[in-house]
């Protein structure tokens, strides 16, 4: 793991060198093993290196052999000694160990195509002397960050993290209307706009080439997940036996390391799964970590301790308080723009816990969304075969009735709480589950706008985002489509982007063996059926798993790695929400309806409705964009 950037020069003057320096130090975190620069007249690249493979002579940035190409490049590639045999089949010279040049010698063989050959996760750049082009890179999923801006048209600058192009001195740090409607509706900002309209994230598996003479850059798709050609099931105890075995393989790539490694447990499904197959597959005991609450309806650490004890692992324990509610201006460091999904306050703990222990940790990330786990994913499919029986013409005038004048019971059983599903009923399908993920209902959202900030947005909805992906979907069962609107917005937006930042806070390498893209490419072909019976999400994947974990583990309720915000902002946090939300650096920006923000407030504090999840988007927002407009980039540095 490391932390790259960059700059071309358009008009071809020399790049300042401090500058390019100044960008590599804001990004010490994510390699704080060694950093370097390197400058060639219009030409700069800056690396920070996390040291796990080829610690010896693996510096970057890195010129290949015969001097006609550089790099820097920030991940992992799992299948490079297999790559550099062809490539030196090919006449091919190495100087290194490294994964790193086995990259940059397969642009040299096979160009852009290079990306379809790598196996594991990574962002890079590479500028090519002979026919000065600057070629960037980023994994399938999205594990690795990318952020890139074209600056007066005269520059192109990209990092790991927006805060290495927020110190350059022509920045443009206007904002992004659509991205601000984004992020109140999902919680984070969805690729590849980013919180500045002049700044993006290259999406996952996509690649930018900017040639000699062009001022705009070509963005392409080389991937996308796919959940075409059905596998066909005659004997679904073999499909079991091979999604073990293919997962196998998955993590048996990803224990590669020359520093130490080890696994998070957090006792769920996923985590247990991986540190189950890692135990198989090392000859030590399996290093694990888990984040213990001081509250035990928090608390999930005895089925973690479960699973080390039937793998002996080495594991290791630490409970924390509940009210960690401190790190909400640390995380608006990291984050760099707004970031709202509160679970990034144990996710950074369990980072800051594991790099104690650890360099590498594999993480069980992507199994909800392969294996359809998420509770949303049995309601949506409950709401299709509603909307399936119910004629539209009857459908919509009901529950619109239903959804507007049923009452909102924040405080009541769950059985009771209804008017959200109402509200869904009332849509077609994406409008449905948007609702069904919204942070932001989308009638809340317009009366917590300006009336000149929705005039701003021109009719512009965040449905818009899942139309997009919508398009591009090559399956034909509702169940699918919604694990794929979730691999394109949901996965690199919200949980790859808050582990990647939380990891590098503490120098920690996540690596994400479910997400292998191989893996993901036939389980994405497993029926629908499969994964989804009945009531029970990851059905094949918990049988298959059966011989591995106990059933207390594979069978209990799913629960959340959540924190009780709706209890701080209740109790510590009020004052706090009231001074941000009414009399802070919010009113300032023309956004946002005070009135509403009185209202949301005093209806939560008063405990008569819950709105703790948009009033922690609105804390989070406040705290990221004072930090951008007053210009600090050195709180994580």
């Amino acid at each position: 793991m490391c932390g790259i950037a960059g700059l071309l020069n358009l008009d071809r003057q020399p790049v300042d060198a401090g500058l390019l320096q100044r960008m590599n130090e804001l990004q010490t975190h994510r390699g704080p093993d060694a950093g370097d620069t390197y400058v060639a007249n219009h030409l700069g690249l800056a690396h920070r290196r996390l040291s796990i493979i080829d610690i010896a002579s693996g510096q970057q940035p890195l010129v290949n052999a015969d001097q006609s190409a550089v790099i820097v490049f920030n991940g992992e590639i799992y299948n490079f000694a297999a790559l550099r045999d062809e490539l030196e089949r090919l006449g091919f010279r190495f100087r290194t160990r490294s994964d790193t040049e086995v990259i940059l010698q397969a642009w040299k063989a096979w160009g852009k195509a290079c990306v379809k050959r790598l196996r594991g996760m990574f962002a890079f750049a590479i500028w090519d002397f002979g026919s000065e082009q600057l070629f960037l890179a980023r994994d399938r999923l999205g594990i690795k960050p990318l952020f890139y801006s074209l600056i007066n048209g005269r520059q192109l600058a990209f990092a790991s993290e927006l805060k290495g192009l927020q110190c350059l001195p022509r920045f443009d740090r206007q904002l992004d209307d659509r991205a601000i409607a984004d992020y109140f509706t999902f919680g984070y900002i969805p690729d590849p706009k980013s919180i500045y309209a002049g700044t993006h994230k290259l999406p996952p598996g996509h690649t930018l080439l900017l040639e000699r003479g062009q001022t705009q850059p070509a963005i392409e798709q080389y991937w996308d997940a796919s959940f075409a050609d059905p596998v066909p099931v005659r004997d679904q105890r073999q499909l079991q036996d091979e999604l073990i075995e293919r997962l196998r393989e998955a993590v048996q790539i990803r224990l590669v390391s020359e520093v130490p490694i080890g696994a998070f447990l957090s006792g769920g499904v996923d985590s247990s799964a991986v540190v189950a197959l890692m135990a198989g597959l090392m000859e030590r005991p399996v290093n694990t970590c888990s984040i213990g609450f001081d509250v035990p309806s928090f608390n999930e650490t005895e089925f973690a301790e479960m699973v080390a004890r039937r793998y002996c692992t080495n594991h290791r324990e630490q409970t924390v308080a509940v009210d960690d509610f401190g790190l909400l201006d640390t995380l608006a460091s990291l984050y760099d723009e707004p970031y709202a999904d509160s679970s990034a306050i144990p996710t950074y703990r369990v980072c800051e816990q594991a790099r104690k222990q650890v360099t590498v940790c594999l993480s069980g990330d992507g199994g909800d969304e392969l294996f359809a786990g998420y509770r949303r994913y049995r309601w949506h499919m409950l709401e299709e075969r509603i909307r399936g029986l119910v004629p539209a013409a009857i459908r919509k005038p009901v529950f619109d009735l239903l959804g507007n004048y049923y009452p909102k019971l924040d405080w009541a059983p769950r059985y009771l709480r209804a008017k959200s599903t109402f509200q869904a009923l009332q849509r077609e399908a994406l409008a449905a589950y948007l609702h069904t993920v919204s942070f932001t209902p989308e009638q809340v959202l317009r009366q917590l706008f300006t009336p000149e900030f929705n005039r701003r947005l021109n009719g512009y909805r965040p449905l818009a985002v899942f139309e997009s992906h919508q398009q591009q979907f090559d399956g034909d069962d509702p169940l699918s489509l919604i694990q794929y609107l979730d691999m394109k917005t949901y996965l690199p937006g919200d949980i790859l982007t808050k582990v990647d930042r939380a990891s590098m806070a503490h120098g920690l390498e996540v690596r994400v063996p479910i997400l292998d893209h191989e893996f993901l490419g036939w389980a994405n072909r497993i029926p629908s059926h499969l994964k989804l019976c009945g009531r029970e999400g990851k059905y094949l994947f918990k049988k298959s798993l059966e011989p591995h974990l106990p059933d207390a583990v594979l069978y209990r309720p799913k629960k959340g790695f959540g924190v009780p915000i709706a209890r701080w902002m209740r109790g510590p946090l009020a004052d706090t929400l009231r001074q941000r939300l009414l009399r802070g650096h919010l009113q300032s920006l023309g956004i946002f309806n005070h009135r509403t923000l009185e209202r949301l407030a005093d209806d939560h504090i008063r405990g008569t409705s819950d709105h703790s999840v948009t009033l922690w988007a609105l804390l989070m927002f406040e705290s990221s964009i004072r930090r951008s407009l007053s210009g600090d980039q050195e709180a994580a540095a």
